[in-house]
C-alpha cells in the first residue's frame, strides 16, 4: 500500500461523512477501499475510472489534507459574457411573456431569445445555452 499509511480511515470516514459534493465522496470511496486492501487495478474496472486518475487521486491525500486532496483546483475558464445584473435583467425577461417585450408571440422559443438577447445586450449565445438559461429562468 503505503499511498495512504499518513491518513487514518476514520479520518476518511469523516470526511466522508461530511462531503457535499458527489466527485469528493467517489475519491473518498476509493480511498477507503485502497486503505482497505483493494487494488487499483480493481478499483479502475469497479468505477471505469483510469489507472493513473487513481493513482493521482491517492497521491494527492500524500501532500497535504484530506479536504485538498479530494477537491478540485479552480479552473478559470471562459468569462461570463454578462454580468450578475444582465443575467437578472435576462431572468426577469425570460419569465415575462414575449408578447409583453413587443414580440408577436405569446410564447418564448429559443431563436426566439437568442435573438432577444442578441438585440438587448449585444452578445450572442448558441441555441443550447439560450435553451439553458430559459430552462433556469422558469
Amino acid at each position: 500500500m503505503g499511498k495512504l499509511d499518513e491518513v487514518s480511515a476514520e479520518r476518511l470516514r469523516t470526511a466522508l461523512s461530511e462531503a457535499d459534493d458527489a466527485k469528493e465522496a467517489k475519491r473518498l470511496v476509493v480511498a477507503l477501499e485502497y486503505k482497505a486492501g483493494q487494488r487499483v487495478d480493481d478499483l479502475s474496472e469497479r468505477y471505469g475510472i483510469p489507472r493513473s486518475t487513481l493513482y493521482s487521486w491517492l497521491e494527492r491525500f500524500e501532500g497535504g489534507s484530506v479536504e485538498a486532496a479530494v477537491s478540485d483546483d479552480d479552473r478559470p475558464g471562459r468569462p461570463p459574457k454578462l454580468d450578475a445584473d444582465d443575467l437578472a435583467e435576462l431572468r426577469a425577461d425570460a419569465s415575462t411573456s414575449p408578447a409583453k417585450l413587443g414580440y408577436d408571440v405569446g410564447e418564448w422559443t429559443a431563436a426566439l431569445f437568442r435573438r432577444h438577447v442578441e438585440s438587448k445586450f449585444g452578445v450572442s449565445y448558441s441555441e443550447g445555452h439560450v435553451r439553458r438559461l430559459l430552462r433556469r429562468s422558469r
